[in-house]
């Protein structure tokens, strides 16, 4: 898979994801493009650390499975591929 049909992807989950799961969303903009930290990200939400890391895990794994299934890389389950 092509690394620009993996950042459309992407861009495209975390379109998704602001949609679903605002707070997600937010956390992985935090984390991923500004670098913060766990602590860091829930002094700038305004929320505990435990909730950060529980958002960041789900936010992880639902967009892991958004992006892997628009390229796709799940041709077996059902409505995916």
């Amino acid at each position: 898979v092509e690394e620009a049909e993996e950042l459309v992807a992407l861009d495209a989950a975390l379109e998704e994801l602001r949609a679903v799961h605002p707070r997600g969303a937010q956390v992985v903009d935090c984390r991923f493009f500004a670098g913060l930290t766990l602590e860091e990200t829930a002094g700038v939400l305004g929320v505990s650390s435990k909730t950060v890391q529980r958002d960041w895990e789900v936010a992880r794994a639902w967009l892991r499975k958004e992006v892997a299934g628009a390229l796709g890389l799940f041709p077996d389950e059902p409505g995916r591929g």
